[in-house]
Formats: structure tokens, sequence, C-alpha cells
């Protein structure tokens, strides 16, 4: 469909090809009136909807005098774009003719460019004027065809940077800009339709659903009334029901009606119908419906690592960032190479890295069976599940960036700017390490008291050495409770700065009581507990407290912090299941901002806790809608983890993605945020309601870029709804924590120490008749919470498989080992 609300006349008098050059005029009066595209054209009201970008030097005021921008240039810096004034989301479509014009006069003769350019990828120009700009106000003028693809968020801009045509002693001087004109004089070719978003009317989960979940498909553009399930393959119609509703969505500004068809059960392929809807996006039911997204969350992490070479048909690349880094402020040299890359950057950041380790590894605890050996990475065979050797290989670089001379932790290591949209190896910038923080140091702290738990029975000299770290940089953070960071002038990278440390001291001091039992910490996390910022952010970190209190097996539950732990997390349950119950699309949110999908996922995780917590059955159900509204159901129908669903995003904010020119699959976006903080989603989506302002553009940082702590709840909420039909009242972490100082050795505390019937099959802990990963599990769980999960004697005979009597995670290790035939055959005989 064409819109026809300009006069056909005008076409007349347009040109129908670029002209060839920009020719000053007498007068700025237009031949006939348009509609002027440009925002504030005339300065009105001063600078708004204008801004300069600076690089290389430039250095700029910029104000509103006399009707009229002035831009006063006191260093032109070393490009041409070094200063440069400019108004972004300018709408060109494709097949329109435009006019474009300016008024501009200068304190010095000089040389300018004009233009109106693509934001971003390789900044071509679709309109260009190259203008000698003296004392005397001249217009420019040139009327132009957009020939290339339609593109809605072009950015008009004046590079008035160091131009060659103009001397190198060029003295300070002011621009005067008025009347910045920019009109559609012709849109009889333009196909408006094309830039209009097709919004499917039934959504779903469209990864799929467990046979056991709560199923609803979500109906819009409908009055109601019946719809079926049908067999995707079979195409018959397995399920009959009719919608509930009208329900108002204020958000999503549209009438919803919900379909339950929780009683579909069967493992198959899906689709949902209703006369006069189109058909929904094929879905699956299945007991392992999420076993390679799961995968995928996990190795999206491998790709992200940084100074080492990764192996990888498409994202592979020599290893990157391994030259030694400047502690800033100072000439001294550390080397802390490894980890992974923070986001859509090259960054690496200690308080985004803790909550990614946070979240993998108690995933990690919530379903051990979950997690194999065999991902793909370069550790996967080695007998160790690969999402711990991953984990391991972050935790390694966080040791890196701890001070041993006092235990403080530096806050980040990042060049001074960001890259290009370049695969890492081609930034070679020097790196630079930031100052410690307490947010840092009590994040890191908590971060290695976790690894000595998972790790201790892995690598023990491992697990010493983070618990050693951790307890010195507890010591530090302690000692110094109020240090924060902000950037400095010169450093423009992620700043991830808190001014609220108290939730991270908090964190730290549980999870120290949780890896040594000891009392003092205990005592610190009574303290905090009643003062600390909930949350599961990088920022806002004290529900990792509770959680590694709630999950601790042997807490203390007559404790302050226990208790407190407990009501925070109901309290916030009961909060977002009410939430949830009343929005459509199950969502346990009203409002959106950036990172809305990390921060559904948080929700999902606490509703899951709560479940755990209580066995009532509304958290679980309210855990899974928040998985379903991240994998489809919801207002844009779309599956927000790339590579996964029939919607899912192509052009993330993902510097190697972007690079290779695919999408790097695994990856969940940052999802809606209303407020518009980018210029790409100031573009796409200033017309849209709150509930669908997203949009799949690599621009569009504040929508659509990934970070490894937005990956790491989507791979944690996962585990929680898979095991949640096997849980209900208090959780359990698979250790006790010791009794005595951590490095002496734990007593095995699984009964029967020996087993009194003889091995069927040495290794057949689950007793299925062959030995596999899943009997590994059942070990971990075994030690876990042998009350829920304890082996059958037969299963506990079968276990013991490394030559020593009773069963332990060594025991399990040698499994995995066997499994991935790393070894042929067990100790025991």
């Amino acid at each position: 469909m064409k819109k026809s609300n300009f006069k056909r006349c005008l076409a007349a008098i347009a040109a129908a090809v670029v002209m060839g050059s920009a020719m000053p005029v007498v007068t700025a009066a237009p031949v006939m009136a348009a509609e002027n595209i440009i925002r504030n054209p005339d300065f009105e009201t001063g600078v708004k909807n204008w801004g300069v970008y600076n690089v290389s030097g430039g250095k700029y005021t910029l104000k509103g005098e006399d009707g009229m921008l002035a831009l006063t240039v006191f260093n032109r810096g070393q490009v041409s774009y070094s200063v440069q004034l400019n108004q972004p989301t300018v709408k060109l479509y494709q097949g329109g003719v435009y006019r474009f014009s300016f008024d501009v006069k200068s304190t010095v003769d000089r040389y300018i460019e004009g233009m109106i350019q693509m934001d971003g990828g390789d900044y071509r120009s679709y309109v260009w004027m190259g203008c000698d700009v003296t004392s005397e106000m001249q217009t420019f003028k040139k009327e132009f065809v957009m020939e290339e693809e339609t593109d809605i968020m072009s950015k008009l801009c004046f590079n008035c940077g160091v131009e060659t045509q103009d001397p190198e002693d060029l003295p300070e001087h002011t621009l005067y800009f008025d009347n910045v004109t920019l009109e559609l004089i012709d849109d009889s070719n333009v196909d408006y339709s094309a830039t209009e978003a097709y919004e499917i009317p039934i959504n779903i989960n469209q990864v799929g659903y467990r046979p056991d979940a709560k199923k609803t498909a979500v109906f819009r553009k409908t009055e109601g009334g019946s719809f079926s399930v049908v067999n995707a393959d079979t195409k018959e119609v397995v399920y009959t029901g009719e919608m509930s509703g009208p329900i108002e969505n204020s958000s999503a500004e549209e009438t919803n009606y919900i379909g339950d068809f929780s009683s579909v059960t069967a493992p198959g392929k899906y689709i949902i119908q209703s006369e006069g809807l189109d058909d929904s996006y094929a879905f699956e039911i299945g007991e392992n419906v999420y076993k390679n997204l799961l995968d995928d969350s996990v190795r999206m992490l491998y790709l992200q690592r940084c100074g080492t070479e990764v192996k990888d048909d498409k994202f592979g690349h020599v290893a990157c960032h391994n030259t030694e880094a400047t502690i800033y402020g100072t000439s001294n040299k550390i080397e802390v190479s490894g980890g992974w890359h923070d986001a859509g950057d090259y960054g690496r950041y200690i308080v985004a890295a803790a909550k990614a380790v946070a979240d993998v590894l108690y995933a990690y605890q919530a379903d051990p069976s979950a997690y194999s050996d065999n991902i793909g990475i370069p550790e996967s065979g080695n007998g160790t599940p690969d999402v711990l050797d991953e984990v391991r290989y972050e935790l390694e670089w966080m040791l890196k960036m701890q001070d041993s001379t006092d235990g403080g932790v530096y806050h980040k290591v990042t060049c001074d700017t960001f890259p290009g949209y370049v695969m890492p190896e081609k930034e070679t910038k020097p790196l630079i390490v930031m100052p410690k923080s307490t947010t840092a140091t009590a994040d890191f702290a908590a971060s290695m008291a976790m690894a000595y738990e998972f790790y201790k029975d892995i690598d023990s000299a491992f697990a010493d050495k983070c618990l050693a770290a951790a307890k010195k940089a507890y010591e530090w953070a302690k000692a110094n409770p109020e240090v924060t960071y902000s950037n400095p002038d010169d450093v423009v990278t992620g700043e991830y700065g808190d001014r609220n440390p108290k939730d991270e001291l908090y964190w730290a001091a549980a999870q120290m009581y949780r890896a040594t039992g000891e009392e003092s910490y205990l005592a610190d996390a009574d303290a905090a507990s009643t003062k600390i910022k909930k949350g599961l952010d990088w920022s806002t970190v004290g529900d990792y407290g509770n959680i590694a209190l709630l999950t601790m097996k042997g807490v203390d539950k007559e404790s302050v912090a226990y208790g407190n732990a407990k009501s925070n997390v109901i309290a916030q349950a009961d909060d977002f299941a009410e939430i949830s119950a009343e929005q459509a699309y199950g969502v346990a949110t009203e409002s959106y901002h950036w990172g809305s999908n990390m921060t559904i996922a948080n929700y999902g995780i606490i509703l899951a806790q709560a479940y755990d917590i209580t066995g009532e059955q509304k958290y679980i159900d309210a855990a899974q809608a928040q998985l379903n509204y991240l994998l489809g159901t919801n207002p844009l129908g779309t599956c927000f983890v790339t590579g996964y669903g029939t919607a899912t995003p192509v052009a993330p904010h993902h510097r190697p993605s972007m690079a290779v020119g695919e999408c790097m699959k695994g990856m969940l976006v940052g999802g809606v945020n209303q407020n518009l903080e980018d210029n790409a989603a100031l573009a796409y989506c200033i017309d849209s309601a709150p509930a669908k302002c997203w949009v799949d553009n690599a621009e569009s940082y504040s929508t659509n870029e990934i970070t490894i702590y937005w990956n790491s709840p989507l791979t944690y909420l996962l585990s929680l709804t898979e095991t949640a039909g096997e849980q209900g009242g208090d959780i359990q972490q698979p250790t006790e924590p010791p009794t005595t100082e951590p490095t002496n050795p734990v007593e095995p505390t699984d009964p029967p120490v020996v087993p009194s019937v003889p091995v069927t099959l040495l290794g057949d802990a689950n007793n299925d008749g062959v030995v596999t990963m899943a009997d590994a599990a059942s070990i971990y769980q075994h030690l876990g919470n042998y009350d829920k999960y304890g082996l059958s004697e037969q299963g506990a005979a079968n276990a013991d498989v490394d030559g020593k009597v009773g069963i332990t995670a060594a025991d399990a290790i040698e499994i995995q080992k066997f499994a991935a035939k790393i070894i042929t055959e067990f100790a025991a005989k």
C-alpha cells in the first residue's frame, strides 16, 4: 500500500537523479511547501534534537544564539568528523524524492560537509554536499532520490573537523546554522508497507514445552472463540478448546484472549489454529525440548572467551587481548589475559562476571544431570561437565584481577574506548586495568567461595586457592566498604558503577558462611540481611546471598539471615506471581527497561526458588511463564534467543556477529526497553506500545545487545524449571559445609557405607542397565539430598567405582570419564 498524502504535482518539479554538486542560492524560500522531516529545524528551542559527535581531539561548544545554532570549534581534531553536528533518526524511504537544504555562515571562511548518511555499518552517504562557507549566510540545496533500501534511522550531519581544503592554522571560529530542511516532495514510488512489522495473531513458546508444564497460547486480533492444537506432521487435530477473555493489555495496546492446552502432553510437533487467524508458529512438546538450547546457552560463553584461540567454523579466532595491561594512573603492568568478553564489546568486568558465574554454578547445582561433557569446547571429554570447565576459565581470569598484596580486586580491564565492529583480535589498543572497588572485591569473594564448593572434589588445589583468595578479598572489602568506581574522563567503556555496596557485602558474607561454616561470616550476614537491596542484577545482588543460604545444607534456620532470606524471596515471588497471573502474556512486569529479558529471567528464578521452598504450584507456573515469554509468548511474537524459534533475532549488537555477518547462536538479547535509549530504538519504536519497544537491529544496543550475564539467568531458569516437578520443599546444596578447616578432607556422609548386595553392573548407579552421564548425576543428587534422592541399595553397590569405600563425588567423576571414553575400566573390579 502506498500513501498519497502528498500532492502529485510536486513530482513534476522533482529531480529524478541526484544533483552533481551543491549550489548556493540567494534565498531559502522553497518552491513549494512540504512537511519538514527535521526536528527543531530553525532552533526556536535552542539545541534540542541536535548533538555533536567528537573524537580524535575535536573540541567545541554548542548553543542557541539569536535564533540560530552556534557551533564554536576550538580544535578541529584529526579527521573530518572530529567535530560532527548531527541529528539522528531521519527517515528515508526507498524511491522517495527529497529536497535537502540548510543555511550556514562562519566567522572565518572554511569548508564543511553536509550529508545524510547511514548511522552505522559503512556510514555511506545517501546525499552529500561540500560547502565553502563564508561570513555571509548562504543556502545550500540539493534534491535527490533515495535509491537504496529504506533507512528510517539515517543521520543528518555536518562534518566540521579537519578538511584538506582549509589551511592548517585555521583559527578558532563559530559556525551558525539555520533553516535545516529535509522534505519528501514525491512519494509516488514509496512502498510504506515494507516497513510495517508483521504481528502474528497466535503467540506461543516457539521452542516448546515439557509435557507436564502449563501451556497457554495468547491470541490477538480476534473476539474469542474456539482454537485447535494440530499435529504439524500428521495434520490431526489433537485438542480443541475455548479461549478465555478478553484481557485488556494496556502495555501492549491490544486485547488478548488465552487458550489453555495443558492437557496436550504427547511428544510431537504442533501448531495452533483458530478460524480467521494465521496459524501459530510450530512448537514441540517433549521431555528434552530445551536440551540443545541449554547446551548452546553455555557454549556461547566459550565463544566469548578472551586471550586464547577459539575454535569454531564461523566465530573462531586467534588469541586476543593477550598483552599486559597498565594499571590506571601508574606505569605498572600486569598480566590479565583470559575470561569472557562481557557483551557486544570486548571489555571484561568483575561485577558482571560474578553474576554470570553465580547463575551458571547454581544452574548446575539445580540439575547436574542436564549438563554433559560434550558440548564442543576444548575440555569436552575430560570427565568434568563442560559447564564447570567453562566457568573455571572465567574464574582463572578473575584470580588474575586480585592484588595479591592486599586482596583488593580491580574493577575491570578494557581499552579506553569501545572498538569498531571487528573480531576481538582486531582490537589492539593498549589494555587498561581500572582501580579496585568494594563491589568488585565483594563479588569476587562470593564467586571464589562458590568456586571452593563446586571444585573441591574435582581439583582440591584449585579450590583451596579460590577459598584463600576469597578470604583475602572479603577482609579487604570489610575494611574498605565504600570504595566506589566511576569512569575517569579518558575512559568511556562500560562503567558498572554502584554507589551502594551493602548488598555485595551481604552476598559475600552469606557465600563465605556457606563455604566454610564459620559463625563469624554468619554473624556478618545476619547484620547485613536487614538492609540489603534485593535483586539478581550485577548492581543489586542481595538475592544471591538469599539463595546461598536457602540452598545451603546444614544452614542455621534459626539465624536472622536465613529468616530474612526466606521471607524476602517469598514476598518477591508473591508480587511476581500476582502480576504474572494478571498479564495475558504471563510476564511478571508491567514496565520494560534496559535488559528487561534479564530481569524477567531473574523473576523466574525467584519464583522457582519460592516453589522449592513452599511447593506451591502458582510459583512454578509463573516461573514457566517467564521462560515462555523469553521464548516467544510475548507481544513481539519473537523468541529472544538467537537461532531458536521461527521468529528470532538475526542482527544483535554483538561485534563477532556483526564482523562475521551472521548471528551467533544461543544468545539472549536484551529485550524490550520502553525508554528508547539508542537511535535505532528511537527510529523504529517511537510510535510503539511500551511492551513492543524492541528492534532487531545491530545498532540498537539498548534493546538488542547480548551479555554473559543476560545469558546466565536463562541457563539458570532452564535448570530450575526442568527439575521443578521433582522438587518442592527446602532445596539443598549438594555438599555439606565443612565443620573443620576447609583444607581437611570431609568424610562421606552417605549411608550405607558398605552395600550388602553384590554389584550387577559397575557404574550403573540408577539401575537402568547402562553406564552413562545420568549415573554420575544420580550420585551428585544422592550426595546432595540423600533423603530425597538417595540411591537404592543396588545402585549404591554399583556406584562405588573408584576402589575406595564409600560413595563420593570422585565416583561420579570416574563415571563421567568412563562415559566419555577417557577411561575404559574402573579402579574397582
